[in-house]
């Protein structure tokens, strides 16, 4: 059986660790050629050389997704040289999460997260749709968060780019849809990095209990839908925010006592 991915050329973006990491290895495990890109060169390098040894292609590429239409131009244009002159699918994964409040974030912060979390995607999506187009189709993937649409009293600033990317997913499959261009998001819920310490309590834990799942989910549970979004089992699927989370939005938290209640 032919790999699902297989010759798709395909940039991940922040795939040097978590989410993006099993991404990389699981779009490279479907034949897709992949190109790993961060800020850590030893872990990207070491990224590559897993997916290699597994006998997929990968090739790592040095960015600093600063928000500006530069840093993600250039980013684009590396990787399309890198992957022979197409990208097929984008995968929009990098991010950072602050900690803190609406009264505790500066304006340097709330800058900052917007640049990473928003304008970065926004502008590389800019700078890789020409290219599909002309070729006559491709992919593209956003994350999203299950924050942007369940409210919890942290991360309020974070909650609001994880919005914004929902937004630009369902924008952008009605603007780019009709020409051949897929966009979907992914919304992960609480998801239990591999790198944790496994001797230390996971501060997210307490936020799946009593949902359907009762537990945190792995990083591959999120590779698994963005595989499926980019392969043509999904070629009817548009604009869509596919929900990973262990039914934490979807299903009402039941307390001990009976009634329902979001923890």
């Amino acid at each position: 059986m032919t790999p699902r991915l297989h010759g798709k050329k395909t940039l991940i973006t922040g795939s040097t660790s978590n989410i993006g990491r099993a991404m990389a290895f699981a779009f490279a495990a479907e034949g897709a050629h992949v190109i790993v890109s961060g800020r850590d060169h030893a872990r990207g390098d070491a990224v590559v050389e897993q997916i290699r040894g597994a006998g997929g292609r990968a090739d790592y590429l040095y960015a600093d997704l600063d928000g500006t239409a530069t840093a993600s131009s250039a980013l684009a244009a590396a990787a399309t040289d890198r992957l022979g002159g197409r990208i097929h699918i984008l995968v929009n994964n990098a991010g950072i999460y602050p900690p803190g409040t609406t009264l505790t974030v500066d304006d340097a912060t709330f800058d900052n997260v917007y640049a990473v979390n928003v304008k970065a995607p926004f502008f590389l999506t800019q700078a890789v749709v020409p290219g599909m187009l002309e070729a006559g189709g491709g992919v593209i993937i956003n994350l999203g968060s299950w924050v942007a649409r369940l409210g919890i009293p942290v991360g309020a600033l974070y909650s609001s780019t994880k919005g914004a990317m929902e937004t630009l997913t369902r924008a952008w499959a009605s603007e780019f849809g009709t020409r051949g261009v897929r966009v979907n998001a992914i919304s992960p819920g609480v998801i239990l990095t591999p790198d944790w310490d496994p001797a230390l309590e996971y501060p997210g834990e307490s936020l799946m209990h009593g949902t359907p799942a009762g537990r945190t989910g792995h990083p591959d549970a999120i590779a698994a839908a963005a595989v499926y979004l980019a392969s043509d089992d999904a070629a009817f699927t548009h604009g869509t925010v596919l929900d990973v989370d262990g039914g934490r939005t979807g299903v009402a938290v039941i307390s001990e006592g009976g009634s329902a209640e979001n923890r």
